[in-house]
């Protein structure tokens, strides 16, 4: 692969006509040259599709409009990893996008400079932190940071790989891309992405360098969710019961694909599905033994405490 690996975007596209301009003309800016682009657009009621054909006219890339299954975000990701091994390279790599966000001209070739380092037979992930802005890009400031390492008992309980900055080496893009057939969906793609990587036993990448402006705005599926407030909303939800039903599906999934992972990944889910329906002697235990953890102590605090009330 001359002048570095090739590159399959993958953006899930649904009524983003407002936005798309300014993130597709990033992709064309992008000072790593070999790209190609796989839009899936999800029965937008505006003129995204037309946007990208349009957009495809120009550009000396490949630019694929795929149709998708109409059925949400989630889905939709399912459906573009399960069509990418058609229309990329044996080693290609994967990067995620999303519709609205504006790439830094290095977002890209930061990802490819960190995971050359890596040993290219095994899964790795890259993702960074963003810069995020409101709907006219003003008011920026800086996305939260994970000071925590990456493993899979954080991947578990907590998603620290934003979609929108994740870049897949060729290991880790055969990887999902094999996994996603055996499944019937996720939760989100980045979280599920996190968690394979990290359950195969694969290196993960967190950059704290900024490679995007990640846009707010009335229509985000899921947003930047900042600051000590969301961080008290985000313990609330969990001690409520909102992330069990996250979880219930995310062990359904796992579970799938467990024939993949590292024997000690594979004890910690069967562990994790344990504590899922277990009394309290039986979750207090296997919250012990398997030491789940989220990127802060406030967090790491709420998790314990929705797992002793049969929340988790």
């Amino acid at each position: 692969m001359r002048g570095g690996p090739h590159i399959s975007i993958l953006m899930a596209v649904y009524n983003g006509g407002h936005w798309l301009p300014e993130q597709l003309q990033s992709f064309a800016a992008q000072d790593h040259p070999d790209w190609q682009l796989l839009a899936s657009d999800d029965g937008s009621g505006d003129d995204s599709q037309a946007q990208v054909e349009r957009f495809a006219q120009g550009q000396p890339q490949n630019i694929f409009c795929l149709q998708g299954p109409g059925q949400g975000g989630a889905q939709n990701f399912l459906s573009l990893l399960r069509a990418a091994p058609e229309h990329m390279p044996e080693e290609g790599w994967l990067a995620f996008a999303d519709q609205d966000d504006i790439w830094f001209a290095d977002r890209l070739s930061r990802g490819v400079k960190h995971l050359q380092q890596c040993d290219p037979l095994r899964p790795a992930l890259y993702c960074s932190a963003t810069t995020v802005v409101d709907q006219d890009l003003q008011n920026a400031r800086p996305s939260r940071q994970h000071l925590r390492r990456p493993s899979f008992r954080n991947a578990l309980t907590q998603n620290i790989a934003a979609g929108n900055t994740i870049l897949l080496n060729a290991a880790a893009s055969r990887l999902l891309c094999a996994a996603a057939q055996e499944i019937e969906g996720f939760v989100v793609h980045d979280w599920w992405a996190y968690q394979m990587i990290t359950g195969v036993g694969g290196e993960v990448i967190y950059d704290p360098a900024p490679t995007l402006q990640y846009r707010q705005h009335p229509g985000n599926e899921i947003g930047a969710n900042q600051g000590l407030r969301a961080g008290l909303r985000r313990g609330g939800f969990l001690l409520r019961g909102g992330v069990r039903q996250w979880n219930a599906q995310n062990l359904q999934t796992l579970q799938a694909s467990a024939h993949r992972f590292a024997a000690d990944h594979r004890q910690a889910l069967t562990l994790f599905g344990r504590m899922h329906g277990a009394g309290l002697f039986g979750r207090l235990c296997g919250l012990v033994k398997l030491q789940p953890y989220r990127q802060t102590l406030l967090g790491t605090v709420f998790l314990y405490l929705a797992g002793l009330l049969k929340r988790l």
